[in-house]
Parts: structure tokens; C-alpha cells; sequence
């Protein structure tokens, strides 16, 4: 994930009644798919903001299903992909904030502290298309009882999980160089073998081409598959 700096902001209502619920809220942050993966232009031109779709899809879909999840919140301001997204069971929360990453996490954050307050909270990125659910619940596992978690992403300078207990705030400083800020600010980072797909995340030709190799999500591989990024099957 990139961009800038943080603070918190209330939504201005509930997406859906509070609950006491447990299970992990996990909170993904979304541009509008017009400015989305803007890295990637080079390599897909046109296709950009269909990749950006496919991405965020696949990767709902995987968090949707991994053990100890219970609800996913995608930030978003663009419709046509909140609906997209909220047909798979995301709950789409407006991003009134503008444009910050950290912001839309903020907000996204206290939207999911409403639904459920004493649930264990992450920010998630939602570009990667390869995320298996066994190995997301494993991430989530590993998040010490109390305090904040992350998880490095391939390269090892940015974030691709940012996690809090309930009682701690998530305080996101996603951005170029985010794994030294989070762990500076007092997260503490999560160290486990074969979690790939949880740090593969994707902005550029070679991050697509490193994912496809792990194995997409199926609207990554339909769409790799009709521009000819993967072969079809026989």
C-alpha cells in the first residue's frame, strides 16, 4: 500500500447495527479504479483499472473465507466497484475523508469499531490477488494478544497487514517505507514462514507476474487469461 499520513475520523453512520460480534474486522482501502494501480499503466495500459477490480475481488473473496474473519469493510468512493464488492458479503463504507490512504483506514477503522466494538481489527491491502484464506488466517493467528501487528510485504519495505486487539488503535502509516514507521511507532512485526501470498502484493508488471506464479484468485486469472498474461486452458 501507498500514501500518506493519519487520524482518525467517525463515520457519519453505522453501515449496519452495532454488535458485540468477535471475529477479525479487516478494513481495505480502494481508489476509484480510474486512478488505481497507476504504477502498472506501463505494463496494462488500458487494462489497468480492470486489473485494480480483479485484485480487490479476488482478494475479498480469500478474506471472506478465512478462518477467524468476520466481517471485511472495503473504503471506497468509486459505486460501480463497491457494488461489485458488496455482492461477494463486503460491507462498502463511503470514503468521505478524501483522498489519504491513511485516512480512508481511519475512517474505515472506526466504521468497523461500530459494527463490532470488541473485535480484533486489520487493515488490509487489496491488492493481492494470490491470497490464500489458510494463510491469512495464519497472519491473524500469529497477532499477539495484545497491541499492534504487521506483516511486511515481498520486498520487505512497505505493509500489506497492519493489525490491533481490541482496547489498542490501529494508528495506519501506510506509505512508501511503511514497515520501518509501523515498527517504529511500536507494531510489532510478524515474522512467518510460508505466508507469500499475504505479502505479494502488486503494482508493477513484475509484482503481477510474481503473483501469477503463486496462483491468482479467479477474476485475476479470467482476466490474465483473456489479455494473455497466462494461458488458457486446454
Amino acid at each position: 500500500m501507498t500514501q500518506d499520513t493519519v487520524r482518525p475520523s467517525a463515520p457519519t453512520a453505522p453501515v449496519a447495527p452495532a454488535a458485540p460480534a468477535a471475529g477479525w474486522s479487516l478494513v481495505l482501502p480502494l481508489k476509484p479504479l480510474a486512478r488505481a494501480k497507476s504504477r502498472l499503466a506501463p505494463f496494462a495500459g488500458p487494462h489497468r483499472p480492470d486489473l485494480a477490480l480483479s485484485f480487490a475481488l479476488d482478494t475479498v473473496t480469500a478474506a471472506l473465507a478465512a478462518p477467524g474473519v468476520g466481517r471485511v469493510l472495503v473504503v471506497t468512493r468509486d459505486a460501480a466497484a463497491g457494488a461489485r464488492l458488496a455482492a461477494l458479503g463486503a460491507l462498502v463504507v463511503d470514503d468521505e475523508p478524501g483522498d489519504g490512504l491513511n485516512e480512508a483506514l481511519a475512517h474505515g477503522a472506526a466504521a468497523a469499531l461500530v459494527l463490532a466494538p470488541r473485535a480484533p481489527l486489520a487493515a488490509l491491502s487489496a491488492d493481492l490477488p494470490a491470497l490464500r484464506p489458510a494463510e491469512l488466517g495464519r497472519v491473524l493467528g500469529a497477532v499477539p494478544a495484545t497491541g499492534r501487528a504487521f506483516l511486511p510485504d515481498a520486498p520487505g519495505l512497505g505493509t500489506t497487514l497492519l493489525a490491533c486487539t481490541p482496547g489498542s488503535t490501529l494508528a495506519p502509516a501506510f506509505g512508501g517505507g511503511s514497515r520501518a514507521r509501523h515498527a517504529a511507532g511500536g507494531a510489532r512485526e510478524l515474522r512467518l514462514p510460508g505466508v507469500q501470498s499475504v505479502r505479494r502484493d502488486v503494482d508493477t508488471g513484475e509484482d503481477l507476474a510474481e503473483a501469477l506464479a503463486l496462483g491468482v484468485g479467479p477474476h485475476t486469472r479470467a482476466l490474465a487469461v483473456r489479455l494473455g498474461y497466462l494461458p488458457r486452458p486446454r
